[in-house]
């Protein structure tokens, strides 16, 4: 049984069409991408399935339940978050931010797991140095990883991972997919939304491709990641080169000046 699954979302915000008809199921073990332009309802879709959003209309299952039916810490214990924005007004340190992923399992027999999951969460993330250093204080890239390690404590079978890559280098881009990758292989899905064509090409297990809120192709990388569908979404010309076996999407530069 698929561990969550969508049929048939709609989402209408003041008369328009966010989402149109998206049917997708997400899997055990598995690394799913979602890709598209700016505005394509990647976020929309995540809210969606994460269950912090309603749909207009169509159904979500979590575990064969609606996820309607969950009740927030409940919901909090199957399910981590990471969105776009993390904002902390109040001055916390970096440590305190983490061990907030804990939370959802206070006052049950989980809560001897915490020591260990901050840990390793601190270690994924590479965070170890700015664990006493206040929250506010930290660059883009540092909040960051910092919110990701919180969401990677919480240790819950599906996460969401909203553009997780956009504020890090090149190094901790890697690590945070190398992260995704290991989550899946226990037996966890990981749902990741990138702009990185390229990246989610190297990670993911399938990738889903969104435009104008409709579902424009789900499948493996290979399946999704073909110049004429890419080059179409996008409005941009490009070439799709496999590189030990992964596929790589570049724009077609040929008439930039020299």
């Amino acid at each position: 049984m698929s561990l969550l699954v969508a049929r048939d979302v709609d989402v209408v915000r003041d008369g328009t069409v966010i989402l149109d008809g998206v049917s997708l199921e997400i899997q055990r073990g598995e690394v799913l991408a979602l890709v598209g332009p700016n505005g394509a309802g990647k976020s929309t879709l995540l809210g969606v399935l994460s269950g912090d959003a309603r749909p207009t209309r169509g159904a979500i299952e979590l575990d064969g339940r609606p996820i309607g039916d969950y009740r927030p810490l409940e919901l909090a214990r199957h399910r981590a978050v990471l969105t776009q924005e993390n904002a902390v007004s109040f001055p916390f340190r970096a440590i305190e931010v983490i061990q907030m992923g804990r939370s959802p399992w206070n006052r049950t027999s989980r809560i001897d797991e915490d020591s260990r999951a901050v840990t390793d969460a601190v270690e994924a993330t590479d965070v170890s140095h700015l664990l006493g250093r206040r929250y506010t204080s930290l660059s883009g890239g540092e909040k960051a990883r910092v919110s990701l390690a919180r969401v990677l404590a919480q240790r819950t079978q599906l996460l969401f991972l909203d553009e997780p890559t956009a504020a890090l280098d090149l190094r901790h881009q890697e690590d945070v997919m190398l992260t995704a990758r290991a989550l899946a292989a226990e037996d966890r899905a990981v749902v990741v939304v990138l702009h990185d064509l390229s990246l989610a090409g190297a990670y993911a297990d399938r990738i889903a491709l969104l435009s104008g809120g409709r579902l424009v192709a789900s499948g493996t990388p290979h399946e999704v990641l073909d110049a004429e569908v890419i080059g179409g979404v996008y409005g941009l010309a490009v070439r799709v080169i496999v590189q030990d076996g992964v596929p790589m999407v570049l724009p077609v530069r040929d008439s930039l000046p020299r």
